[in-house]
Protein backbone atom coordinates (compact mmCIF):
# COMPACT_ATOMS: atom_id res chain seq x y z
CA UNK A 1 0.00 0.00 0.00
CA UNK A 2 1.37 3.23 -1.28
CA UNK A 3 1.13 6.19 1.67
CA UNK A 4 0.43 9.20 0.43
CA UNK A 5 3.98 12.19 0.78
CA UNK A 6 4.20 13.86 4.55
CA UNK A 7 1.53 16.87 3.95
CA UNK A 8 1.77 18.20 7.43
CA UNK A 9 -1.52 19.60 9.35
CA UNK A 10 -0.19 23.01 11.25
CA UNK A 11 -0.34 23.15 15.09
CA UNK A 12 -2.38 26.04 15.99
CA UNK A 13 -3.13 27.79 19.24
CA UNK A 14 -6.68 28.16 20.11
CA UNK A 15 -7.31 32.17 19.70
CA UNK A 16 -10.79 34.00 20.67
CA UNK A 17 -12.62 34.28 23.90
CA UNK A 18 -13.60 31.11 25.88
CA UNK A 19 -17.03 29.79 25.54
CA UNK A 20 -19.34 27.12 27.20
CA UNK A 21 -21.68 25.73 25.03
CA UNK A 22 -23.40 22.59 25.90
CA UNK A 23 -20.97 21.65 28.60
CA UNK A 24 -18.15 21.82 26.38
CA UNK A 25 -15.61 24.74 27.25
CA UNK A 26 -12.67 26.11 24.33
CA UNK A 27 -11.86 28.65 22.12
CA UNK A 28 -14.81 30.32 20.70
CA UNK A 29 -16.55 27.46 18.76
CA UNK A 30 -16.72 27.98 15.13
CA UNK A 31 -19.69 28.05 13.34
CA UNK A 32 -20.49 24.67 11.68
CA UNK A 33 -20.06 23.51 15.66
CA UNK A 34 -22.96 24.66 16.68
CA UNK A 35 -26.64 22.95 16.26
CA UNK A 36 -30.36 23.47 17.25
CA UNK A 37 -32.33 20.75 19.41
CA UNK A 38 -33.74 18.19 17.29
CA UNK A 39 -37.88 18.37 17.28
CA UNK A 40 -40.05 15.79 18.10
CA UNK A 41 -40.28 14.48 21.52
CA UNK A 42 -38.68 11.27 22.14
CA UNK A 43 -35.76 12.87 24.35
CA UNK A 44 -38.04 12.60 26.84
CA UNK A 45 -39.07 9.05 26.08
CA UNK A 46 -35.62 7.55 25.76
CA UNK A 47 -34.14 8.96 28.90
CA UNK A 48 -37.47 7.89 30.71
CA UNK A 49 -36.40 4.43 30.06
CA UNK A 50 -32.90 4.50 31.05
CA UNK A 51 -33.90 6.07 33.85
CA UNK A 52 -36.34 3.55 35.24
CA UNK A 53 -34.54 0.72 34.59
CA UNK A 54 -31.14 2.50 36.28
CA UNK A 55 -29.14 2.39 33.13
CA UNK A 56 -25.81 4.56 32.07
CA UNK A 57 -25.24 5.59 28.55
CA UNK A 58 -21.98 7.02 27.24
CA UNK A 59 -23.81 9.96 25.75
CA UNK A 60 -24.28 11.60 29.15
CA UNK A 61 -21.66 10.45 30.88
CA UNK A 62 -19.28 11.78 28.38
CA UNK A 63 -21.08 14.71 27.33
CA UNK A 64 -21.48 13.41 23.95
CA UNK A 65 -22.53 16.69 21.82
CA UNK A 66 -24.64 14.43 19.60
CA UNK A 67 -26.61 13.10 22.87
CA UNK A 68 -30.20 15.39 21.87
CA UNK A 69 -30.26 13.99 18.37
CA UNK A 70 -29.98 10.26 19.43
CA UNK A 71 -32.40 10.40 22.45
CA UNK A 72 -34.73 12.64 20.06
CA UNK A 73 -34.64 9.29 17.71
CA UNK A 74 -34.83 6.77 20.77
CA UNK A 75 -31.45 5.27 20.48
CA UNK A 76 -28.66 5.47 23.31
CA UNK A 77 -25.05 3.81 23.59
CA UNK A 78 -25.17 1.66 26.90
CA UNK A 79 -22.29 2.17 29.61
CA UNK A 80 -22.39 -0.97 31.50
CA UNK A 81 -19.74 -1.75 34.41
CA UNK A 82 -21.07 1.54 36.57
CA UNK A 83 -20.57 5.57 35.70
CA UNK A 84 -16.78 5.57 37.38
CA UNK A 85 -13.95 4.70 35.62
CA UNK A 86 -10.22 3.58 36.72
CA UNK A 87 -8.38 5.29 33.82
CA UNK A 88 -7.70 8.95 33.98
CA UNK A 89 -7.74 9.84 30.27
CA UNK A 90 -6.85 13.64 29.93
CA UNK A 91 -10.23 13.92 27.14
CA UNK A 92 -12.97 12.29 28.80
CA UNK A 93 -15.84 13.53 31.27
CA UNK A 94 -16.74 10.45 32.91
CA UNK A 95 -16.25 10.40 36.69
CA UNK A 96 -13.00 8.87 37.85
CA UNK A 97 -12.37 6.89 41.07
CA UNK A 98 -12.79 3.61 42.76
CA UNK A 99 -16.24 2.05 41.14
CA UNK A 100 -18.42 -0.66 42.70
CA UNK A 101 -18.64 -4.42 41.73
CA UNK A 102 -20.45 -4.62 38.51
CA UNK A 103 -24.46 -5.45 38.94
CA UNK A 104 -25.45 -9.08 38.01
CA UNK A 105 -28.98 -7.86 36.74
CA UNK A 106 -27.71 -5.15 34.30
CA UNK A 107 -27.48 -7.50 31.60
CA UNK A 108 -31.01 -8.05 31.53
CA UNK A 109 -31.78 -4.50 32.05
CA UNK A 110 -30.25 -3.42 29.03
CA UNK A 111 -31.72 -6.23 26.71
CA UNK A 112 -35.07 -4.36 28.14
CA UNK A 113 -34.43 -1.08 27.21
CA UNK A 114 -32.99 -2.07 24.32
CA UNK A 115 -36.48 -3.67 23.66
CA UNK A 116 -38.78 -0.87 24.86
CA UNK A 117 -36.73 1.41 22.32
CA UNK A 118 -37.41 -0.84 19.60
CA UNK A 119 -33.55 -0.89 19.02
CA UNK A 120 -32.42 -2.92 15.99
CA UNK A 121 -28.68 -2.38 16.62
CA UNK A 122 -27.24 -2.20 19.71
CA UNK A 123 -24.29 -0.76 20.78
CA UNK A 124 -22.69 -1.54 24.22
CA UNK A 125 -19.53 0.01 25.94
CA UNK A 126 -18.29 0.31 29.34
CA UNK A 127 -15.98 2.19 31.27
CA UNK A 128 -12.76 0.83 31.74
CA UNK A 129 -12.46 -1.72 34.82
CA UNK A 130 -8.62 -2.22 35.72
CA UNK A 131 -9.51 -3.15 39.17
CA UNK A 132 -11.43 -6.51 37.78
CA UNK A 133 -9.14 -9.86 37.35
CA UNK A 134 -11.08 -9.58 33.62
CA UNK A 135 -11.70 -5.71 32.90
CA UNK A 136 -15.80 -6.77 33.03
CA UNK A 137 -15.22 -8.77 29.89
CA UNK A 138 -17.69 -11.51 31.58
CA UNK A 139 -19.83 -8.89 31.93
CA UNK A 140 -19.82 -7.89 28.27
CA UNK A 141 -20.71 -11.35 27.16
CA UNK A 142 -23.67 -11.95 29.29
CA UNK A 143 -25.15 -8.34 27.78
CA UNK A 144 -24.40 -9.12 24.25
CA UNK A 145 -26.14 -12.47 25.12
CA UNK A 146 -29.18 -10.52 26.82
CA UNK A 147 -29.56 -8.11 24.13
CA UNK A 148 -29.42 -11.57 21.41
CA UNK A 149 -32.12 -13.32 23.05
CA UNK A 150 -34.79 -10.74 23.91
CA UNK A 151 -34.24 -8.45 20.83
CA UNK A 152 -32.77 -10.49 17.66
CA UNK A 153 -30.46 -7.20 17.26
CA UNK A 154 -27.20 -7.02 15.99
CA UNK A 155 -24.26 -5.99 18.21
CA UNK A 156 -21.79 -3.88 18.21
CA UNK A 157 -19.42 -3.83 21.58
CA UNK A 158 -16.93 -0.72 22.01
CA UNK A 159 -14.29 -2.50 24.42
CA UNK A 160 -11.48 -0.95 26.92
CA UNK A 161 -8.20 -2.86 26.22
CA UNK A 162 -8.43 -5.21 28.93
CA UNK A 163 -4.59 -4.31 29.94
CA UNK A 164 -3.77 -6.13 27.27
CA UNK A 165 -5.02 -9.68 28.57
CA UNK A 166 -6.02 -12.24 25.29
CA UNK A 167 -8.06 -14.01 27.63
CA UNK A 168 -10.56 -11.13 28.66
CA UNK A 169 -10.91 -9.85 25.14
CA UNK A 170 -11.26 -13.91 23.89
CA UNK A 171 -14.85 -13.99 26.28
CA UNK A 172 -15.93 -10.81 25.12
CA UNK A 173 -15.44 -12.26 20.71
CA UNK A 174 -16.78 -15.37 21.79
CA UNK A 175 -20.07 -13.60 22.05
CA UNK A 176 -19.42 -13.01 18.55
CA UNK A 177 -20.99 -9.59 18.43
CA UNK A 178 -21.38 -8.12 14.74
CA UNK A 179 -19.37 -4.99 15.25
CA UNK A 180 -16.34 -5.12 17.69
CA UNK A 181 -14.98 -1.56 18.41
CA UNK A 182 -11.72 0.17 20.56
CA UNK A 183 -11.09 3.64 19.85
CA UNK A 184 -6.95 4.35 18.90
CA UNK A 185 -8.24 7.98 20.08
CA UNK A 186 -5.07 9.51 18.71
CA UNK A 187 -1.45 9.18 17.29
CA UNK A 188 1.28 7.46 18.91
CA UNK A 189 3.17 10.79 20.12
CA UNK A 190 0.13 11.49 22.09
CA UNK A 191 -0.97 8.89 23.26
CA UNK A 192 0.38 9.22 26.95
CA UNK A 193 -0.77 12.16 26.98
CA UNK A 194 -4.23 11.61 25.94
CA UNK A 195 -5.32 8.39 27.23
CA UNK A 196 -2.57 8.25 30.39
CA UNK A 197 0.55 6.45 31.80
CA UNK A 198 -1.66 2.96 31.37
CA UNK A 199 -2.62 2.89 27.62
CA UNK A 200 -0.03 1.29 25.10
CA UNK A 201 -0.84 2.39 21.56
CA UNK A 202 0.43 -1.24 20.51
CA UNK A 203 -2.44 -2.84 22.80
CA UNK A 204 -4.67 -1.01 20.82
CA UNK A 205 -3.25 -2.65 17.31
CA UNK A 206 -3.26 -6.09 19.08
CA UNK A 207 -6.63 -6.02 20.40
CA UNK A 208 -7.84 -5.04 17.23
CA UNK A 209 -5.90 -7.51 15.18
CA UNK A 210 -7.05 -10.02 17.23
CA UNK A 211 -10.72 -9.59 17.10
CA UNK A 212 -10.06 -9.39 13.37
CA UNK A 213 -8.23 -12.52 13.71
CA UNK A 214 -10.97 -14.51 15.67
CA UNK A 215 -14.23 -14.64 13.32
CA UNK A 216 -13.95 -12.98 9.28
CA UNK A 217 -17.35 -12.16 10.45
CA UNK A 218 -16.91 -9.76 12.90
CA UNK A 219 -16.47 -6.18 11.97
CA UNK A 220 -13.78 -4.52 13.23
CA UNK A 221 -13.95 -1.02 14.08
CA UNK A 222 -11.70 2.29 15.38
CA UNK A 223 -12.04 5.79 16.04
CA UNK A 224 -9.90 8.73 16.06
CA UNK A 225 -10.04 12.55 18.09
CA UNK A 226 -9.01 15.11 15.72
CA UNK A 227 -7.99 18.74 16.70
CA UNK A 228 -5.41 17.39 19.51
CA UNK A 229 -2.18 18.51 17.94
CA UNK A 230 -1.38 15.11 15.32
CA UNK A 231 -0.21 16.15 11.87
CA UNK A 232 -1.57 14.60 8.62
CA UNK A 233 1.29 12.39 8.24
CA UNK A 234 0.66 11.09 11.94
CA UNK A 235 -2.97 10.37 10.47
CA UNK A 236 -2.18 8.76 7.69
CA UNK A 237 0.15 6.83 9.78
CA UNK A 238 -2.33 5.36 11.89
CA UNK A 239 -4.50 4.30 9.30
CA UNK A 240 -2.01 1.92 7.90
CA UNK A 241 -1.47 0.89 11.19
CA UNK A 242 -5.31 0.03 11.77
CA UNK A 243 -5.51 -1.38 7.96
CA UNK A 244 -2.68 -3.60 8.61
CA UNK A 245 -4.05 -5.02 12.29
CA UNK A 246 -7.37 -5.90 9.95
CA UNK A 247 -9.66 -2.96 10.90
CA UNK A 248 -11.94 -1.96 8.12
CA UNK A 249 -14.34 0.57 9.91
CA UNK A 250 -13.32 3.83 10.78
CA UNK A 251 -14.62 7.45 12.93
CA UNK A 252 -12.83 10.38 12.63
CA UNK A 253 -14.38 13.30 14.88
CA UNK A 254 -13.48 16.66 16.43
CA UNK A 255 -12.25 16.70 19.83
CA UNK A 256 -14.17 18.86 22.00
CA UNK A 257 -12.88 19.73 25.82
CA UNK A 258 -15.69 18.67 28.02
CA UNK A 259 -14.58 20.95 31.04
CA UNK A 260 -12.19 22.63 32.80
CA UNK A 261 -8.73 20.55 33.35
CA UNK A 262 -9.38 18.53 30.48
CA UNK A 263 -7.06 18.60 27.47
CA UNK A 264 -7.25 22.39 25.58
CA UNK A 265 -8.56 21.31 21.99
CA UNK A 266 -5.04 22.47 19.43
CA UNK A 267 -7.47 23.12 16.46
CA UNK A 268 -10.99 23.20 15.08
CA UNK A 269 -10.92 21.32 11.55
CA UNK A 270 -13.39 22.28 9.29
CA UNK A 271 -16.21 20.28 7.51
CA UNK A 272 -14.48 19.92 4.45
CA UNK A 273 -11.32 18.49 5.90
CA UNK A 274 -13.24 15.98 7.02
CA UNK A 275 -14.55 15.42 4.27
CA UNK A 276 -11.44 15.22 2.89
CA UNK A 277 -9.71 12.80 5.40
CA UNK A 278 -12.65 10.63 4.95
CA UNK A 279 -12.03 10.41 1.38
CA UNK A 280 -8.43 9.35 2.38
CA UNK A 281 -9.30 6.16 4.69
CA UNK A 282 -11.82 5.05 1.67
CA UNK A 283 -8.93 5.21 -0.50
CA UNK A 284 -6.50 3.43 1.42
CA UNK A 285 -8.74 0.70 1.74
CA UNK A 286 -11.13 1.43 4.77
CA UNK A 287 -14.97 -0.22 3.73
CA UNK A 288 -17.05 2.47 5.84
CA UNK A 289 -15.78 5.72 6.76
CA UNK A 290 -18.00 8.54 9.08
CA UNK A 291 -15.90 11.31 9.42
CA UNK A 292 -17.36 14.47 10.32
CA UNK A 293 -16.61 17.33 13.31
CA UNK A 294 -19.95 15.62 15.48
CA UNK A 295 -18.97 11.92 14.20
CA UNK A 296 -18.42 9.52 17.79
CA UNK A 297 -17.11 6.12 17.92
CA UNK A 298 -21.55 4.92 17.94
CA UNK A 299 -23.06 8.14 15.94
CA UNK A 300 -25.08 6.67 13.33
CA UNK A 301 -23.29 2.82 14.22
CA UNK A 302 -26.43 0.98 12.22
CA UNK A 303 -24.95 2.45 8.97
CA UNK A 304 -21.96 0.21 8.34
CA UNK A 305 -23.77 -2.45 9.84
CA UNK A 306 -27.42 -2.50 8.12
CA UNK A 307 -26.78 0.14 5.43
CA UNK A 308 -29.58 2.48 6.85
Amino acid sequence: MKVPKKVELPILAPEGRRSEVAGVVGPQLPRWLKRNLPPGGGFGRTREVLRKLGLETVCENSLCPNRAECFAHHTATFMILGNVCTRPCGFCAVQRGRPQPPDPDEPRRVAQAARTLGLRHVVITSVTRDDLPDGGAEHFYRTVQEVRSLTGATVEVLTPDFIGKPEALERVLQARPEVFNHNTETVPRLYAQVRGPKSRYWWTLEVLRRAAQSDPNIKVKSGLMLGLGETRQELVEVMCDLLRAGCRLLTLGQYLQPGPGYLPVVRYLPPEEFEELGQLARRLGFEHVSSGPFVRSSYHAWEAVQGS
